[in-house]
């Protein structure tokens, strides 16, 4: 019974530790950046280089992953 209740709380801190990491993933992949050497572009560079812009990227095209400012 205590090896039950032993492995339910490794198993319980195992798993919130596992959200926390997850979480603060993808809080950082989030965040356009450009980079080194890579400018920031406006959203008519973007469209007018064949892109969308899509939040504060720019889909395809010619500047496609840049950050728009």
């Amino acid at each position: 019974m205590r090896i039950r209740r032993i492995l339910a709380a490794v198993f319980a801190t195992a798993a919130l530790a596992g959200l926390g990491l997850t979480g603060a993933a993808t809080a950082t992949a989030a965040t356009p950046s450009p980079t080194p050497g890579q400018h920031w572009i406006t959203s008519e560079q973007c469209k007018e280089g064949g892109g969308t812009q899509e939040g504060f990227t720019c889909k395809g095209g010619t500047y496609d992953g840049r950050g728009i400012d």
